[in-house]
C-alpha cells in the first residue's frame, strides 16, 4: 500500500487491540501486528493488515508503534530487553502506549525511550469493547505537544474525544480517575437494581426512567442489558478493573488524596474476584450485591 500515512506496528491484539488495529487498517494505514495468540494475528491479516512473528519483526520499519496490553508488567516485558521495542524500533519512531498502567511506568518508559531517540505518549482509552469497535473511544494522552500533534490524525481513526492532559503519565492519571468513577457508578447501579427487584418493580421500566434523569449515565446506557439479562460476557473483565483500582488507590495515596468510597468499591471488586468472578464483565458487581442481599448466585 503506497500512501503517505505512517507505517504502524501494533503490539497486543486483545478485546480492545483487535478492533482498534482493524479500524486503522480501514482508515488506510499499513498495520503490522504481533500478539501472543496466532489466531488474533491471522484475524488482523484477514482484515487487510500484516502479521509479524516477533516484536522485533513488527517494529523494525515502523514510524509509529502502538501497544495495547493488560498491565504494567506486560508493557515492561514488550518494551525492554534485547527482543523488546526499544532495542528494535528505529530512532525517531513514536511509541504510543494505549495500555492502562501506573503513571510511574509511563514516566519511566518515556525516559528510557528518549535515550534511544524514541518519542513516547501514554494514551490510555475509555469506552470499552463497544467504543473500540465503533471507534468512539475517549483517549487521554500524556506527553509532548509536538508528539501529540503528530499522533492525532491516527488517534482520530480510533476515538472521538482525544485530549492531551499534560506531561508523561498524565494520560494514565486521568484513566485511573476514569476507572474510579466507572467502578463507583457500576456499584451504585448494581445496588439500585437489587433494591428495585426486591421491591417488585418492573426493572426495565425503572432503568429507562432513571437513565432519563440525573441518575442517567453512559455506564447505565452501556450496562443496562447486562443487568437485565444477567449477561456478564466481558467487555471489560473484573480482573482488569481490580488492577485499575489498585493503580488509582496507590496513586491517590502517593499524592495525598482520600478516596473513601473508592476504597470500599476497590474491596468489593477484590472480593468479587476472590469469589471466582474475575473473568466476568465489571457489571458483575451486581453479583456481589446479590450475595450480600442473601441471593444465591
Amino acid at each position: 500500500m503506497s500512501n503517505n500515512l505512517p507505517k504502524v506496528a501494533w503490539i497486543g491484539l486483545g478485546i480492545m487491540g483487535s478492533p482498534m488495529s482493524e479500524n486503522l487498517v480501514k482508515a488506510g494505514y499499513d498495520v503490522t501486528g504481533y500478539t501472543l495468540e496466532q489466531d488474533k494475528v491471522d484475524q488482523l491479516v484477514a482484515a487487510g493488515g500484516n502479521g509479524a512473528s516477533s516484536i522485533a519483526d513488527a517494529v523494525r520499519d515502523a514510524d509509529v508503534v502502538i501497544t495495547m496490553v493488560p498491565a504494567s508488567p506486560q508493557v515492561e516485558a514488550i518494551a525492554y530487553g534485547p527482543d523488546g521495542i526499544l532495542e528494535n524500533a528505529r530512532r525517531g519512531a513514536l511509541l504510543v502506549d494505549m495500555s492502562s498502567i501506573t503513571p510511574q511506568t509511563s514516566v519511566d518508559l518515556a525516559k528510557n525511550a528518549a535515550e534511544k531517540g524514541i518519542r513516547v505518549l501514554d494514551a490510555p482509552v475509555s469506552g470499552g469493547e463497544a467504543g473500540a469497535i465503533e471507534a468512539v473511544l475517549s483517549i487521554m494522552v500524556g506527553g509532548e505537544q509536538a508528539d501529540f500533534d503528530a499522533a492525532k490524525p491516527l488517534l482520530e481513526a480510533l476515538g472521538k474525544t482525544i485530549v492531551l492532559c499534560g506531561p508523561h503519565g498524565s494520560g494514565q492519571t486521568v484513566k485511573a480517575a476514569n476507572q474510579l468513577i466507572v467502578a463507583v457508578n457500576i456499584q451504585a447501579c448494581a445496588e439500585a437494581v437489587v433494591f428495585l427487584e426486591k421491591s417488585g418493580v418492573d426493572l426495565a421500566a425503572a432503568l429507562d426512567v432513571l437513565n432519563g434523569g440525573l441518575a442517567g449515565s453512559t455506564v447505565l446506557t452501556r450496562k443496562k442489558d447486562n443487568f437485565l439479562k444477567r449477561d456478564f460476557t466481558p467487555g471489560f473483565r473484573i480482573d482488569l478493573h481490580h488492577k485499575d483500582m489498585g493503580i488509582v488507590t496507590d496513586a491517590a495515596r502517593n499524592v495525598g488524596a482520600a478516596l473513601p468510597v473508592g476504597g470500599v468499591v476497590a474491596q468489593l471488586v477484590a472480593s468479587l474476584r476472590a469469589q471466582g468472578d474475575g473473568g466476568l464483565d465489571h457489571s458483575a458487581l451486581l453479583r456481589s450485591v446479590e450475595r450480600l442481599s442473601g441471593s444465591q448466585v
